[in-house]
């Protein structure tokens, strides 16, 4: 296990029916202690892991789910095979309650084979469950999921919504690192992943120094967040975050949201774009682009485009949906000619 000195913030007494803007809003990591400790998923885990199955199947439609399964010798970490052309797991299609009969058919394993259940649309999985399990977050519409499983290490990796895990059964640790850290994190490949998100190649259980020096300054930037039944963890947008699942059996259930309008496309094609278009031209000409992404994207105000008539700006104006549609097509058009 990792030493790190700094512990995410921890806060108490936030309503779960109302969480307030200081929390969504955070630029922060925050714990939140004891948020869902009321719902009925989470008390019935704290009687035993066959009560909190047992609730979970009163939900449960005949549904199928995405799943990872790895063999005992992964021990729980999901990651890339030797030479990196695939993956040291299967990704499969189930029913649900197969799933689950796996989990507890390898309860009392001492190794067992790793057995993953990520971002599952409840509503669409487990209709009627966030009757009696949900939070309350005014007027943003949160997509929420379900992930459940046993012992599982998801390497270190991250979104672009903002995020509220809710620890519910079992008991996780998540690792978190500012965006910055980047550079000594030592990511692997943009479009060949696990899961859809790049991830650090740090075995974090691990960590090879003389492979991944610069982890070390990482470690010292991040923060440690250590939660129970019942607690939840705000991550903000772009935070690096390593999770392990820690018990026999596990659940976590997760609300995310963006701060953008829906109709926005996701930052990351446009730097795939700008691999394919820019990265490898010559110095002087990148030096060019450099100035022109900053003009234009990183430093862009008020002033951008104040010397341009306002019905004549077009890009330059702010975006709204007709605009962006527009962009789009023509982006289309000329990546297909």
């Amino acid at each position: 296990m990792l030493a790190i000195a700094n512990k995410a913030r921890e806060i108490t007494g936030v309503d779960p029916r109302a969480l307030p803007d200081d929390v969504l809003l955070s630029t922060q990591p925050l714990v939140l202690k004891g948020l869902v400790a009321d719902w009925p998923i989470v008390r019935a885990g704290l009687q035993s892991n066959q009560s909190a199955i047992s609730y979970i199947r009163r939900f449960y439609r005949d549904a199928t789910v995405g799943a990872l399964l790895g063999a005992p010798d992964i021990e729980g970490r999901f990651f890339y095979n030797e030479d990196l052309s695939g993956f040291n797991f299967k990704a499969v299609k189930l029913k649900l309650d197969v799933m689950l009969d796996e989990v507890e058919r390898h309860k009392d394993a001492s190794k067992p084979p790793a057995i993953y259940v990520g971002s599952t649309t409840i509503d669409t999985c487990l209709p009627g469950f966030r009757d009696e399990n949900d939070l309350g977050f005014g007027d943003r519409n949160p997509l929420a999921s379900i992930w459940l499983g046993n012992r599982t290490r998801i390497a270190a990796h991250h979104d672009l919504p903002d995020n509220v895990a809710c620890v519910v059964v079992g008991h996780r640790r998540f690792t978190l690192f500012p965006p910055e850290q980047l550079q000594n994190l030592y990511i692997g490949p943009l479009d060949f992943t696990p899961a859809g998100q790049a991830i650090s190649m740090v075995d974090f259980a691990r960590p090879d120094l003389q492979r991944f020096p610069k982890f070390a300054e990482a470690v010292r930037h991040a923060q440690l967040a250590e939660l129970g039944p019942g607690d939840a963890l705000f991550i903000p947008s772009m935070w690096w975050h390593h999770i392990e699942a820690l018990d026999a059996f596990n659940v976590l259930v997760n609300y995310w949201w963006r701060q953008s309008p829906a109709f926005m496309d996701s930052p990351i094609s446009a730097l795939m774009l700008a691999i394919m278009t820019v990265r490898d031209l010559p110095k002087a000409q990148r030096d060019a682009w450099f100035n022109l992404f900053r003009h234009y994207v990183f430093e862009a105000d008020e002033s951008t485009a104040a010397h341009i008539p306002e019905g004549a700006r077009r890009a330059l104006s702010p975006m709204d949906e007709d605009m962006v549609r527009d962009i789009r097509a023509r982006l289309l058009q000329r990546l297909n000619r």
